[in-house]
């Protein structure tokens, strides 16, 4: 398969976002929320995530989460997701509100491509404003991709998922999902790894990564993904091929960064004071740096 043909057509098509040295701008991804249960991986995290989406909207940042934002392959309800983590779905319509949210969809929530998702009502288990906030996410675009043009320069950052090049999560995504929902979840728990994720198989990983940076390398394009789990800032003279990691890392959540012009990767964690009261804190892992040294790199 041409993966690299596949991200031109999507890159060809995404949806363009105008941004200036005044804009500030997080990304994220890979959440994976889910239902509340045991096999909720988000669950742990939920506290960082919800401090540092705080700290994001009083510093008026838009939000862009690159996919995976909601279990929907281990979770057949989208409700029992609200349900579960409703306060997060109120934090997250605020930046709605306020016109600082867009959400690409990943391989865990590919059906939020799909017209289907939005007509399909939420249970009626939900009170009225679960319920409020179940219809308002179903019914939010979800893209594939979006450009980000750097108004100053002309500069494009190209954000996308990454599970376009990995085919079992791709073309073969529906089987791949019956085998998490049906066979990999309960072995997951017993201490079976998931062979089909790129974020738990390092070889699939690598792979991913490969084809990704490949295609940085030929097309000459700044590129942010998820999906991998990885962190990724590339060091001076290397593709501009970066990865937001995700928000179920063990006791930390990553993101990027974008503002004043300059892009960073950080991590959000708890602390401890001197004292010993506990914090959420947020390091910066790489950068910043100039967006304009990868523009011009990619020439």
């Amino acid at each position: 398969m041409d993966y690299g043909k596949r991200l031109s057509q999507i890159h060809s098509r995404a949806h363009k976002l105008r941004f200036d040295d005044g804009a500030r701008i997080v990304l994220m991804s890979d959440c994976h929320r889910g239902d509340g249960g045991l096999a909720d991986t988000f669950f742990r995290n939920r506290n960082i995530y919800i401090a540092a989406l705080r700290h994001y909207h009083a510093e008026k940042f838009t939000y862009i989460e690159l996919g995976d934002g909601d279990e929907l392959w281990e979770n057949r309800h989208f409700s029992d997701i609200v349900e579960a983590h409703a306060d997060v779905f109120d934090l997250l319509a605020r930046f709605h509100a306020a016109r600082r949210l867009y959400m690409l969809f990943g391989n865990h929530d590919i059906v939020k491509a799909s017209p289907a998702f939005a007509r399909h009502p939420p249970d009626f288990k939900l009170d009225a404003r679960q319920y409020r906030l179940a219809m308002l996410f179903s019914r939010m675009p979800a893209y594939e991709a979006i450009r980000l043009v750097y108004a100053p320069t002309g500069g494009e950052i190209f954000l996308v998922h990454g599970h376009q090049v990995d085919f079992c999560n791709s073309t073969m995504w529906r089987l791949t999902r019956f085998l998490v929902r049906y066979v990999w979840r309960p072995l997951e728990s017993r201490g079976v790894k998931d062979p089909t994720s790129a974020a738990k198989n390092y070889a699939k990983r690598r792979k991913t990564e490969e084809r990704l940076i490949g295609w940085v390398s030929e097309n000459g394009r700044v590129l942010v993904s998820g999906h991998t789990h990885r962190p990724t800032f590339p060091a001076a003279g290397e593709p501009p091929y970066f990865n937001d990691g995700s928000c179920v890392h063990p006791g930390c959540v990553t993101a990027v960064e974008i503002a004043g012009g300059s892009i960073a990767l950080v991590k959000w964690c708890v602390k401890v004071r001197a004292d010993g009261t506990l914090y959420v804190g947020r390091d910066v892992i790489a950068g910043p740096a100039p967006l304009t040294a990868y523009f011009n790199a990619r020439r």
